[in-house]
């Protein structure tokens, strides 16, 4: 995967157009119409109420001189990191094994189990009785436990 990539992955590909044309001095609206576009479609997509599809990442990129599938693989890492958070959202331990005094300062329901992992996983095992400790090495397995909890502090 190219530098580039790499850096903006998981951004939406409208972002990244609106940037392009802001350095090109282009306008929104004569750059849609140059490519036969709708300036709603393409404003849609820049604001990311709309997501690229291949024919119009296509027209883009051959019209301002991109590599050929850089928006749709924009696109696809946006819409990974998009499905990624609806998962780790549904994704939680069960919440009746844990004591209301071990997650005292925040709901339960809120926390990001994903994103939150290594600070839960440390609360847990410094703080947790047996059966908390089992629910969490149950959610997110050995592995990932060992890894949390050797990880060196930065």
């Amino acid at each position: 995967m190219n530098q580039k990539l790499t850096i903006i992955r998981g951004i939406h590909p409208g972002i990244i157009l609106e940037r392009e044309l802001k350095k090109r001095g282009l306008s929104k609206g004569r750059f849609a119409l140059s490519i036969h576009e709708y300036p709603q479609t393409l404003s849609a997509i820049i604001s990311g109420r709309r997501n690229m599809n291949t024919a119009l990442a296509l027209r883009i990129e051959r019209e301002l001189g991109i590599e050929e599938g850089f928006f749709m693989t924009l696109q696809v890492f946006h819409e990974i990191k998009e499905e990624k958070n609806k998962q780790s959202k549904k994704g939680h331990p069960e919440f009746s094994k844990f004591r209301p005094a071990l997650f005292w300062d925040t709901k339960i329901e809120n926390i990001d189990w994903n994103r939150q992992k290594k600070p839960i996983i440390k609360r847990v095992f410094e703080r947790g009785n047996l059966t908390e400790k089992k629910e969490i090495v149950g959610f997110y397995g050995h592995d990932t436990i060992n890894e949390m909890l050797t990880a060196k502090k930065m």
